[in-house]
């Protein structure tokens, strides 16, 4: 897969502003603003309006076609939504490689709207055309000062550092600029809008290549095309580039808010939240938190582990930090015994110099003790991330403890994390503020951007809850169980082996070959949940408990589903008790295409709702993640002396399914493989039941 090379869009040599204004007031002329005064960009800039012959002594051309002979790197296009299409036409035969359409009034509000959005998909494709938005902001090159904007912050939001910025609305987007006021700052802000072509995959692989980028934020409200997202998240992952994404539309309300604001797929919540996992990203709750991460992974050590450290001069709140972070499951690392004595050297005898570090209220009577004790906490070879929480504002001499603060954190390696928790926002909390150092408020916050970025004791599965499967289409096209485990063998996964029955003394006499006890089950096409329906009968022992059941469930199945057709009754061995039972389950998620999911199984599935999940294709690698990743998980490797169940033929399943899932391509919507049965180590694993839909 390849993405388009954004060069002429994020550093052109010269513009073309179409819909440029004179009057003040109005976008073109803040958009012709931003670019001619407020930027610092050397190249050519023709503005186009046939309402204007100059605009500020600069002469101003009619139409895209009447601009001087020469190469237009990019167009910036703020006029009539009914005027957009022709001009993208326009700029189309000139040869312009780029076009940002900061019109509003297209898919977002649907009937026509979204007719001419789809012309505008068209004319790309078929000229090569490159179009950015429309329904967006504009796009800024901050590091360069190239603000290709409308909006009247862009002269103020000027910081510009490491962390690449991509978003799909403009607001929440400044949000985050604003946040990033001091310190490292934002370099390159893509804002695409409804990305009716260029878009968030685009943009985060364009930074993934960026050398100047070390970090990608990402404000994500809903996923066009989640392959292509998938493929510029491994960009990342390879290029050693942390992505930090807010995913607006995890609740039923935040779903509808994103799909009328973005005109795009918002996606199940579980299923992004386990793709975003799939590939290293990390997934944040609010802008604050994605602004705070985003900081703290820029300024990381590319090799931190979990060296946290608690530095502060106030027992109770040693006390408090070190049990939120317990709490959080991250660990405190021991110092070292160098600096232990270094701190005992410089500290009271009644001071804690382990970790947590309390160096008391005594270190508020030396001005210079903040520093040094400070500068050897970071120097600790195992400390990665120092929390430094201020419980109080003491005027003056918090104000100087902020100053060591910045001065230790200029001159290390190590990641200081202040935390300013008094609501009296002194000159302490605005020396670190202004310095970049983006005080937390409260210590909960900063543990908690601290667990997105550092390793956890024990890392757990959040647990996504099953998809859920679409009734309507299973009812239409499912296969019968039979010819779903002959769609299995045929891909070389091991099914039980059974035989359809069409009376009581042909099921009686596959009982026979197969020997006693058997399970038996009605094979219908209309019936996906057998057991609903009293479909199936377990642990059958004898040819009377055999014909007992073949009645029982013809009885039942015409109860509950008069209309089923029965093809017959399938009779099977009977596994042994003590097998484990899980789920294997594969459906077509919108955004990101076939989903795998794995889980406990049987009737705990509904009610547990212990599963994972993996964007297909899965590797070994994540086969054997899944299986550990499951609250369960200790019963699959076996507790109270307890044998292990057969791990390797359950990752070895997972695998397999994959591959039969990717194969069937667009023709499977759905999978169901539960219960598989999983026997102790070396007993094998295998799907005791199976539910397969079709396009």
């Amino acid at each position: 897969m390849t993405f388009p090379d954004l060069t002429r869009l994020v550093a052109p040599r010269s513009i073309a502003i179409i819909g440029a204004s004179g009057r003040e007031g109005s976008q073109g002329k803040r958009l012709y603003d931003n670019v001619v005064l407020h930027s610092q960009f050397g190249g050519a800039v023709f503005p186009v309006n046939p309402a204007y012959k100059d605009i500020a002594g600069a002469p101003c051309w009619p139409s895209v076609e009447a601009i001087p002979a020469g190469n237009v790197d990019l167009a910036l296009v703020i006029v009539n939504a009914s005027a957009v299409l022709e001009t993208l036409r326009q700029c189309a035969a000139r040869g312009i490689p780029f076009a940002v359409v900061m019109t509003s009034g297209f898919a977002e509000v649907g009937g026509e709207g979204s007719e001419l959005e789809a012309q505008i998909a068209t004319l790309c494709r078929s000229t090569g055309l490159h179009v950015y938005g429309p329904n967006c902001p504009g796009f800024v090159n901050i590091r360069d000062r190239l603000g290709c904007t409308f909006s009247p912050a862009f002269k103020d939001d000027l910081n510009a550092g490491s962390i690449g910025l991509a978003t799909q609305g403009g607001g929440l987007g400044r949000n985050v600029l604003q946040a990033l006021t001091h310190g490292e700052g934002v370099g390159l802000w893509f804002s695409g809008g409804n990305e009716v072509d260029l878009g968030l995959p685009d943009f985060i692989a364009h930074m993934a290549k960026d050398s100047a980028i070390r970090v990608i934020a990402v404000l994500m409200e809903g996923v066009k095309n989640g392959r292509r997202l998938i493929e510029a998240f491994k960009l990342a992952q390879q290029a050693g580039k942390p992505v930090v994404v807010l995913k607006v539309g995890r609740s039923d309300y935040g779903v509808k808010a994103a799909q009328s604001h973005t005109a795009s797929i918002a996606g199940s919540a579980k299923v992004n939240s386990a793709v975003f996992k799939q590939y290293g990203v990390i997934e944040v709750d609010d802008l604050h938190e994605l602004a705070a991460v985003s900081r703290l992974a820029a300024a990381g050590r590319r090799d931190a582990s979990s060296g946290l450290c608690i530095f502060t001069f106030s027992g109770g709140t040693a006390a408090l930090a070190a049990d939120i972070v317990g709490t959080a499951g991250l660990e405190l690392v021991e110092l070292r015994p160098e600096s232990v004595a270094a701190l005992k050297a410089l500290l009271p005898a009644f001071a804690n110099v382990s970790n947590p570090v309390d160096t008391t209220a005594d270190i508020l009577r030396d001005e210079k003790l903040t520093g040094e004790c400070l500068r050897i906490v970071c120097a600790d070879k195992g400390v990665s991330v120092v929390l430094f929480p201020i419980p109080m504002d003491y005027g003056p001499i918090t104000k100087t403890m902020a100053q060591a603060i910045d001065e230790v954190a200029r001159n290390t390696d190590t990641v200081i994390v202040p935390v300013w928790m008094s609501r009296r926002l002194g000159e302490g909390f605005l020396t670190l503020d202004m310095a970049g150092r983006m005080p937390f408020f409260s210590l909960t916050d900063a543990v908690g951007a601290l667990k997105k970025i550092l390793p956890q004791r024990g890392q757990v599965s959040s647990a996504p809850q099953v998809h859920a499967a679409q009734a309507s289409t299973a009812q239409a096209s499912a296969l019968s169980e039979i010819d779903a485990k002959a769609r299995l063998e045929q891909a070389g996964i091991t099914v039980p082996g059974g035989r359809l029955a069409r009376s009581e003394d042909e099921a009686c006499a596959h009982a026979s070959l197969l020997s006693y006890p058997v399970v038996l089950k009605v094979v219908s096409s209309q019936i996906t949940h057998k057991t609903e329906a009293g479909g199936v009968k377990l642990g059958i022992a004898t040819d009377e408990q055999l014909r007992d059941a073949y009645r029982a469930i013809h009885r039942n199945v015409a109860s509950h589903r008069p209309d089923a057709v029965v093809e017959g009754l399938l009779v099977e061995k009977m596994f042994p008790a003590g097998g484990r039972e899980v789920l294997v389950g594969v459906h077509r998620d919108p955004a990101f295409g076939l989903i795998l999911t794995f889980g406990l199984g049987g009737i705990f599935v509904e009610v547990l709702k212990d599963v994972t999940h993996r964007a297909l294709p899965i590797t070994r690698e994540d086969a054997r993640a899944m299986v550990r990743e499951i609250r369960a998980y200790p019963l699959l490797a076996g507790v109270r002396g307890q044998a292990p169940a057969d791990l390797e033929a359950l990752e070895a399943l997972l695998l397999k399914v994959s591959d039969f899932a990717c194969a069937a391509g667009d023709s499977l919507q759905e999978l169901d493989l539960n219960p598989v049965w999983v026997g102790n180590a070396g007993q094998g694993a295998f799907p005791l039941d199976a539910l397969l839909v079709t396009a």
